[in-house]
């Protein structure tokens, strides 16, 4: 299984997703803003990973807060916590772990500015931990959904390298494999960083499922043909309707779906859910450089002087999602009555 992230000798070491598949390189990050600098730069991405990256990031600040006193000790911290829940903006699972830094060090305040770090040490090595858990769980609900040779289309990247380890929708995949079901997958290219025919072709490729890369533009010929059975994705964010913000494409792969009939599947934990916003009408949708578009590899590839735009994400309205899968369950519709009374117990 590939190791996306792990904390080692008080540094974060991560896989370089910019390299892969050419190159299995690791980046260190001996400082917080290294690890801001790695979100920023899509070293790392998939928002459960970036929510490992972010809590281990704050931990790692914490120890290079050079002071014993709480007052000022609270005040970097605090200051540390609002530069990483800005690294990106969508990913609701980044500013769900840093929150839960933030209680954990408001909880060991009478331990002391070292107890703090002790604990903020062990809580983000724990976040990694349930995260990895949480994919295998699920990955078991998931698998249920798909029948022996089922043909399965993916968007973006939403495994292990989107992860702690294991995967959300590739996690679901994962867990149909190990259960014995013939699965193949057709993982469009998911531009313009092409996490689809970089990233999800390596993972499935080293774990010996059969995979096909196509283009963006070719899902619906795919789906036309009757050569797709469902489609699974992840999620950055998700609102209390049950509206799904995921990579670019999305909301595109979603509507095709449902012209043809196929159901259309979100693999996410529950840190993913926002139930503080009603619609996806509120998640903010980050905007990224417009040379992720007009240059490949450090070459243009538009005309000189034409200006591009590159939103991140999309919002995939609710009515086009036929389930949800978490660690507690597949929802189905009606998606907002589901969420609400999973949040109210």
């Amino acid at each position: 299984m590939v190791q996306t992230i792990v904390w080692k000798d008080n540094q974060v070491v991560m896989i370089d997703q910019r390299k892969l598949p050419l190159q299995e390189k690791y980046v260190v990050c001996k400082g917080y803003r290294s690890v801001i600098r790695a979100i920023k730069g899509l070293v790392i991405r998939g928002a459960p990973a970036i929510g490992v990256a972010a809590a281990m990031g704050v931990a790692q600040g914490a120890l290079k807060i050079r002071t014993t006193g709480m007052d000022h000790f609270k005040t970097r911290f605090d200051a540390i916590c609002r530069e990483m829940v800005a690294a990106r903006p969508t990913a609701a699972n980044l500013s769900w772990a840093v929150e839960r830094m933030k209680q954990v060090a408001d909880e060991t305040g009478h331990r002391g500015v070292k107890g703090i770090r002790s604990r903020l040490i062990e809580e983000a090595r724990k976040i990694l931990d349930e995260d990895i858990a949480i994919n295998r769980t699920i990955g078991r609900y998931g698998q249920g959904l798909l029948k022996d040779g089922s043909r399965v289309l993916t968007h973006c990247n939403a495994g292990a390298l989107a992860t702690g380890g294991y995967g959300t929708a590739l996690g679901v995949v994962r867990a149909a494999a190990q259960a014995g079901k013939r699965i193949e997958i057709f993982a469009d290219e998911t531009r313009p960083f092409l996490q689809g025919a970089r990233l999800t072709a390596w993972e499935l490729k080293k774990s010996n499922i059969p995979v096909t890369v196509i283009t963006d533009n070719s899902a619906g010929y795919f789906m036309q043909q009757g050569k797709v059975d469902a489609v699974i994705v992840g999620a950055d964010r998700i609102a209390a309707n049950g509206d799904v913000a995921n990579k670019i494409g999305t909301y595109m792969v979603a509507v095709l779906a449902r012209t043809h009939k196929i159901p259309f599947y979100v693999a996410a934990p529950l840190s993913t859910i926002d139930a503080s916003i009603k619609s996806g009408q509120e998640i903010p949708i980050e905007q990224r450089d417009q040379k992720e578009v007009t240059h490949f590899q450090g070459k243009r590839t538009t005309p000189q002087g034409v200006s591009a735009q590159n939103p991140a994400f999309d919002v995939t309205p609710h009515r086009y999602v036929s389930a949800i899968i978490t660690e507690k369950g597949i929802l189905t519709p009606p998606l907002k009555a589901k969420i609400r009374r999973l949040f109210a117990s």
